[in-house]
């Protein structure tokens, strides 16, 4: 018990030292790039006619034209026009949220997992155990189980104490069977893994949960960003800066914990039998292979004790 549990904590303050790693930075505000980049180029080349199509929506015949006749009876004339452009923000912005966190998720795990083997694992042999097929299929498996586990304990959510339990506890499930996967990847064996998943399944089962709970905090800051649309701009992008810190902190952590724990598997796999001096050889060992041994002697030529 007490080595997971020292393994457990080692690849947990190591994780957290490497999120000030300048190559983790980098990583962590990757998608902020990405999605200036792509509000950008999709403002140069598609804003005017989304802001008109979306202002030929609210002005269509029907009960949004009561609303703005209704503004205008107040003074506020032409809201469409002000209304349009905050909808169409409103509507791509997680789209390109999502985009920019997936090619994040996809590059950054890899790029984690090398920087960790660089630096504490660069002698550890890569049995390259996991193709990329056969991450994405894992992913996509793991996803659909958690899926339907969490359909199926919909109805115990309403027992007060497992609406707190169930869904962490699956979501921990999945985030350990996805990021270990992929920390294990490139250096452990398909059998490897398997024995590295069954001897530590409750301390991955542990990272995951925890990390699953980091996670909500990025939902904090998104849900202030849509109740304070003042500051929308400001805490929508730090929001997702966090949750990107947050994921490069899991997968640093199933890095270290994983191959970590492969390293000590290897070290068991690889240790000699050493025999007991006091233990008694067998004759044929001990005799020299030219002499006869005593035991193949006829009987007329063995000696008397």
């Amino acid at each position: 018990m007490l080595e997971p549990m020292a393994l457990l904590l080692d690849s947990f303050w190591r994780a957290m030292a490497y999120c000030v790693h300048p190559r983790v930075i980098m990583l962590s505000l990757l998608p902020l790039l990405l999605m200036a980049i792509s509000a950008l180029v999709l403002g140069y080349f598609y804003w005017d006619a989304a802001v008109q199509y979306a202002q030929a929506l609210l002005q269509a015949p029907g009960l949004m034209s009561s609303f703005w006749n209704w503004l205008q009876r107040f003074g506020i004339a032409d809201a469409t026009s002000f209304v349009a452009p905050l909808m169409v923000v409103a509507f791509i912005t997680p789209l390109i949220v999502l985009v920019a966190l997936l090619v994040v998720a996809v590059l950054m795990t890899p790029a984690l997992v090398a920087l960790v083997a660089q630096r504490r694992f660069a002698t550890l042999e890569r049995k390259k155990g996991g193709s990329l097929l056969w991450s994405l299929g894992w992913s996509l498996g793991s996803t659909a189980l958690a899926l339907l586990a969490l359909v199926v304990s919909v109805p115990l959510w309403l027992i007060p104490p497992l609406v707190l339990v169930l869904p962490p506890l699956i979501w921990g499930w999945l985030t350990y069977r996805v990021m270990a996967f992929d920390a294990l990847a490139e250096h452990a064996s398909s059998a490897e893994r398997k024995a590295l998943f069954l001897r530590h399944r409750w301390s991955l089962l542990l990272i995951g949960i925890f990390c699953g709970y980091l996670g909500a905090a990025p939902a904090i800051v998104w849900a202030s960003g849509v109740v304070f649309a003042a500051a929308f701009f400001i805490l929508i992008p730090l929001a997702i800066w966090i949750y990107t810190l947050v994921f490069a902190f899991s997968s640093l952590w199933f890095a270290h914990f994983c191959l970590s724990a492969l390293a000590l598997l290897r070290a068991e796999t690889d240790t000699r039998v050493v025999i007991d001096p006091s233990e008694r050889m067998p004759d044929s060992v001990l005799t020299d292979h030219n002499t006869p041994s005593v035991t193949n002697l006829p009987p007329s030529e063995k000696v008397a004790p």
